[in-house]
Protein backbone atom coordinates (compact mmCIF):
# COMPACT_ATOMS: atom_id res chain seq x y z
CA UNK A 1 0.00 0.00 0.00
CA UNK A 2 3.03 2.47 0.64
CA UNK A 3 4.66 1.97 -2.58
CA UNK A 4 1.29 2.53 -4.57
CA UNK A 5 0.64 5.74 -2.30
CA UNK A 6 4.01 6.90 -2.91
CA UNK A 7 4.10 6.34 -6.90
CA UNK A 8 0.44 8.04 -6.41
CA UNK A 9 2.11 11.36 -5.19
CA UNK A 10 5.32 10.89 -7.38
CA UNK A 11 3.09 10.86 -10.23
CA UNK A 12 1.06 13.69 -9.24
CA UNK A 13 4.02 15.67 -8.59
CA UNK A 14 5.58 14.73 -11.55
CA UNK A 15 3.20 15.45 -14.31
CA UNK A 16 2.68 18.72 -14.17
CA UNK A 17 6.21 19.40 -14.71
CA UNK A 18 6.11 16.77 -17.63
CA UNK A 19 3.05 18.76 -19.25
CA UNK A 20 5.63 22.09 -19.51
CA UNK A 21 8.53 20.57 -21.27
CA UNK A 22 9.26 21.37 -24.52
CA UNK A 23 9.32 18.84 -27.26
CA UNK A 24 12.47 16.48 -27.83
CA UNK A 25 14.53 18.03 -30.95
CA UNK A 26 17.13 16.27 -31.40
CA UNK A 27 19.35 13.72 -29.50
CA UNK A 28 22.69 14.29 -31.40
CA UNK A 29 25.64 15.81 -29.48
CA UNK A 30 25.56 19.25 -29.23
CA UNK A 31 28.90 19.34 -31.22
CA UNK A 32 26.86 18.20 -34.24
CA UNK A 33 24.28 21.43 -33.74
CA UNK A 34 24.64 24.39 -35.91
CA UNK A 35 26.01 27.41 -33.98
CA UNK A 36 24.06 29.90 -32.29
CA UNK A 37 24.71 32.41 -35.20
CA UNK A 38 24.00 30.05 -38.20
CA UNK A 39 20.71 29.20 -36.54
CA UNK A 40 19.76 32.90 -35.85
CA UNK A 41 20.69 33.70 -39.42
CA UNK A 42 18.23 30.41 -40.82
CA UNK A 43 15.79 31.73 -38.73
CA UNK A 44 16.02 35.23 -40.17
CA UNK A 45 15.62 33.42 -43.30
CA UNK A 46 12.90 31.83 -42.50
CA UNK A 47 10.82 35.29 -42.13
CA UNK A 48 11.07 35.08 -38.36
CA UNK A 49 11.85 38.54 -36.79
CA UNK A 50 11.68 40.83 -33.56
CA UNK A 51 13.46 38.55 -31.49
CA UNK A 52 12.99 38.54 -28.25
CA UNK A 53 14.54 35.63 -26.93
CA UNK A 54 16.94 32.94 -28.14
CA UNK A 55 17.96 30.26 -26.23
CA UNK A 56 19.02 26.85 -25.93
CA UNK A 57 15.67 24.98 -24.34
CA UNK A 58 16.57 21.20 -23.36
CA UNK A 59 17.20 19.86 -26.63
CA UNK A 60 16.20 22.68 -29.01
CA UNK A 61 16.68 26.20 -30.20
CA UNK A 62 13.85 27.88 -29.02
CA UNK A 63 12.50 31.90 -29.73
CA UNK A 64 10.06 34.07 -28.71
CA UNK A 65 9.86 36.84 -31.51
CA UNK A 66 7.65 37.27 -34.54
CA UNK A 67 6.31 36.05 -38.01
CA UNK A 68 6.75 37.83 -41.25
CA UNK A 69 3.09 38.91 -41.15
CA UNK A 70 4.00 39.99 -37.32
CA UNK A 71 1.90 37.70 -35.59
CA UNK A 72 3.44 36.65 -32.53
CA UNK A 73 5.74 33.01 -32.19
CA UNK A 74 6.57 30.92 -29.88
CA UNK A 75 9.01 28.15 -31.81
CA UNK A 76 11.20 25.31 -31.07
CA UNK A 77 13.73 24.43 -33.93
CA UNK A 78 16.03 21.36 -34.50
CA UNK A 79 18.87 22.75 -33.84
CA UNK A 80 21.14 20.00 -36.11
CA UNK A 81 18.57 20.71 -39.14
CA UNK A 82 17.29 24.17 -38.75
CA UNK A 83 13.98 22.83 -38.91
CA UNK A 84 10.72 23.43 -37.14
CA UNK A 85 9.74 21.14 -34.59
CA UNK A 86 6.97 22.83 -32.74
CA UNK A 87 5.07 26.42 -32.76
CA UNK A 88 2.83 28.34 -31.40
CA UNK A 89 1.70 31.31 -33.48
CA UNK A 90 -0.77 33.77 -32.06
Amino acid sequence: MRKLVAGLVAVSVLAPVAAFAGPVCTTEAKDKWLTEEAMKAKISEMGYQKIKTFKVSGSCYEIYGYTKDDKKAEVYFNPVTGAVVKSEID
